[in-house]
């Protein structure tokens, strides 16, 4: 199969850098300032060697490795030895975890990955002492990785949330998660690690183009870096602007949420009193900050439309969001978990 070749990394514009411009490797660990001691998520890839590479050397002594089996793969067992390898030529506390990232049925590989991961860098925090727990945890996506999936993101008809791509700084079970690289390109970071001859491993699944990512990655950024030789720029931009949109968004669905709520739960006669738009936005807010759900567009046009013909205290409301069901309560909205043993019953 032909893979389209990539393209060095556009130039660096003449007007004055704003804060979403491309940095290097050096430049953007100069403005990293997580909390310390730091772990560093090491895959024993390009973009996770360099980032470990880099943060030791900035604080001697305050780094970790952490390194997350999947087991899903046959590489697994090279890149788990590779990683070994590596932090003991450079002396760096290596901590392995593994884990069981198989998908359940409904349930995305991605998705699968994504929680096993968040589940092991739990895990292995409660492993340090008190006084060496590991509060800040850095990641090693970069600036390809965020165009990527900002294109992802428009592919499925997301919304502004997934617009806004990938934050730099979030907050997950306690912990700090970082990605000082995400203004980074990629060919910038290999260059970095081929200067200073440190070795790294290729993750075969990379060239397998049944992934959407992996097509993006080949064969739509070498002709972006054609046709739109800013665009890790101005993408990043946009991004920014969508994550601003959608903390605005979340600020007003607060506001109305406690605004309309009786013990958490949404008082349908105020609801109705809203926009569609606005109904739209209260409900998805309280349904993933309250209840950990995310609907889908179908499922919040058709709760719009039950709200909407729900005129009479024995109108029924009752739709099947996430892994639970929504309905009416007497007056309020609320949402919950069936007995799976029940839900088999029947």
């Amino acid at each position: 199969m032909h893979v389209c070749k990539a393209m060095d990394a556009s130039p660096t514009p003449k007007s004055p850098p704003s804060k979403q411009a491309v940095q290097t490797v050096d430049s953007a660990l100069r403005d990293f300032a997580p909390a310390l001691p730091l772990a560093v998520a090491l895959s024993g890839g390009a973009d996770s060697t360099a980032l470990l590479v880099a943060c030791a050397h900035k604080w001697p002594h305050q780094v970790q490795a952490w390194h997350v089996n999947h087991g899903l793969q046959a590489a697994a067992q090279v890149f788990e030895e590779h990683c070994q390898r590596l932090c003991a030529q450079l002396q760096i506390p290596l901590r392995i975890q593994t884990v069981n990232a198989r998908h359940q049925n409904g349930q995305s590989p991605e998705d699968a990955a994504r929680q096993a991961r968040y589940a092991a860098f739990r895990a292995l925090s409660l492993m340090e002492p008190a006084g060496a727990a590991i509060k800040s945890i850095a990641i090693a996506q970069h600036a390809d990785d965020q165009v990527e999936t900002l294109l992802l993101a428009l592919s499925r008809g997301a919304g502004l949330a997934g617009l806004s791509a990938m934050p730099a700084h979030w907050q997950r079970d306690g912990l700090d998660y970082y990605r000082p690289l995400l203004r980074v390109p990629a060919s910038d970071i290999r260059h970095w690690l081929a200067h200073r001859s440190i070795p790294f491993v290729e993750d075969p699944t990379n060239l397998d183009h049944q992934f959407t990512r992996n097509r993006i990655r080949a064969c739509i950024m070498p002709a972006l870096r054609t046709a739109l030789p800013q665009f890790l720029t101005t993408f990043a931009r946009s991004a920014s602007h969508a994550a601003q949109a959608q903390t605005l968004l979340d600020e007003m669905a607060a506001h109305d949420a406690n605004q309309i709520s009786r013990d958490g739960l949404l008082l349908i006669r105020h609801l109705r009193t809203f926009s569609p738009a606005r109904q739209t936005n209260v409900l998805r807010y309280w349904l993933k900050t309250r209840f950990q759900v995310i609907p889908s567009s179908a499922q919040l046009a058709e709760l719009l439309r039950q709200l909407a013909a729900c005129t009479t205290r024995a109108h029924r409301i009752h739709i099947k969001v996430g892994h639970g069901v929504v309905q009416r309560r007497a007056e309020v909205l609320t949402w919950y978990n069936p007995d799976p043993f029940l839900l088999q019953e029947t």
